[in-house]
């Protein structure tokens, strides 16, 4: 029966199934997570939050909203797993610590990364989150993350080093005006031709979100 199955459905039901990390979670396993093998776009975060745990949908914080802001996208489009995959570093909430929430846990992708990924050949743009998800996606580097996202064009079309939409990153944002001034306007055009792209090929689809 297992070999009727989607090599990608398989291998989400083991992910959705995981209890590596039990021992070390404290509200225990709840992998959250996007991933079909149409996605055009891959976002790279760092792992789920408190209330992304609660309620089992990725990026449903104030993280989510600036995330969707700077992609220039609507929620429906965000959430629709044929356009965007959403795979963090680790898969489920790690705690929280004195400066906020924990590492993503190293076992998930460790585990997982990879195998999945493999399954992702249609993506055209990955956006990487953050310093975890970039030293994987990357490379590890000690360079500060103001720098290897002020060198953006390096990795561009196909990949995007951004900070963290976090609003932990206020500050971050106040003190790097250029980002948003730049970078988020780059993003959003690539996105829009990227999604247009898609609709002129599948125009099934177009008719479909129309309706």
């Amino acid at each position: 029966m297992a070999d009727r199955i989607p090599a990608l459905d398989l291998l989400l039901q083991q992910v959705r199934s995981c209890q590596l990390c039990a021992p070390h979670l404290p509200l225990g396993p709840r992998p959250v997570l996007q991933c079909h093998a149409s996605a055009r776009i891959l976002i790279v975060g760092q792992a789920p939050g408190r209330k992304v745990h609660d309620t089992g949908i990725p990026f449903n914080d104030p993280s989510g909203e600036r995330l969707r802001d700077w992609l220039g996208i609507d929620r429906d489009t965000f959430y629709d797993p044929e356009t965007v995959a959403l795979l963090p570093m680790g898969f489920c909430y790690p705690g929280s610590g004195k400066s906020g929430d924990l590492p993503p846990r190293p076992e998930c992708a460790a585990t997982w990364r990879q195998a999945l990924l493999a399954q992702l050949g249609n993506v055209q743009l990955t956006v990487v989150l953050g310093k975890y998800a970039q030293d994987y996606h990357l490379g590890k580097s000690s360079e500060p993350l103001v720098q290897r996202v002020r060198r953006w064009q390096d990795y561009w079309p196909e990949l995007l080093p951004m900070p963290h939409p976090s609003p932990r990153n206020n500050r971050w944002l106040r003190n790097n005006p250029w980002f948003e001034a730049e970078v988020v306007p780059a993003l959003q055009e690539r996105v829009k031709d990227i999604l247009g792209a898609k609709r002129k090929s599948n125009p099934g689809s177009a008719r479909r979100e129309k309706t």
